[in-house]
């Protein structure tokens, strides 16, 4: 098993302690650690608290996420996107919010990180039926598919993708489509990631 390590900062300890917790993530960083992500009440402390953190981060040579437009609407994903400078947003459930900021992601490639099961366990949709991956899909955005916490919500991966075949109607295409998208939004070197698409794409059951 291969893995690179996103390790999140916390807004609810504020930017001193996450100043501080980046520090000692530099320190071991050669352990696997490839970014920073930010996590926490989103409401209480929004992305532009954090905003000297993310730029030491990229200083350093992290890339970065936060979880934004989950508990809060819209504009935390454009205080992420404008204030952090993230690769990559975390949930963004409520992007469909804006369809100017869905635009702005689908023309800028900015990836979302989707969590279906997560989004309805923490009421942020109200059933599978209702959440809006299949408008991002449609809209162009590039989307990931994940499990956020599978401890707590009792998911797994497989058990996502089956729910947006049964409920949401993906085809196996799309399915497939989002694997994809997930190897290309990761942080890996980008001939680890020509690799891995690779061995997915020839793999006997790809098709099946």
């Amino acid at each position: 098993m291969e893995i690179a390590l996103v390790i999140d900062v916390v807004r609810d300890y504020g930017s001193h302690c996450a100043m501080q917790t980046l520090a000692q993530i530099n320190e071991v960083r050669d352990f696997g650690v490839v970014g920073i992500g930010l996590g926490g009440s989103e409401s209480a402390f929004p992305p532009e608290l954090f905003e000297s953190v993310f730029e030491k981060a990229r200083n350093l040579g992290y890339r970065t996420t936060a979880h934004a437009g989950e508990a809060a609407g819209a504009e935390s994903i454009w205080s992420a996107i404008r204030n952090l400078g993230v690769d990559r947003i975390g949930h963004g459930t409520r992007a469909v919010e804006d369809e100017q900021l869905m635009t702005y992601l689908t023309e800028k490639r900015i990836p979302l990180e989707v969590c279906p099961t997560s989004n309805i366990c923490t009421g942020v949709v109200r059933s599978i039926e209702k959440h809006p991956i299949r408008r991002f899909v449609n809209m162009g955005i590039p989307v990931t598919v994940g499990t956020d916490d599978p401890k707590m919500f009792g998911c797994d991966l497989g058990g996502e993708f089956h729910a947006l075949a049964e409920k949401l109607e993906f085809t196996a295409d799309e399915i497939r489509s989002l694997i994809l998208c997930g190897i290309r939004s990761s942080w890996l070197p980008n001939d680890r990631k020509q690799q891995l698409e690779q061995e997915f794409v020839t793999d006997p059951n790809w098709r099946v």
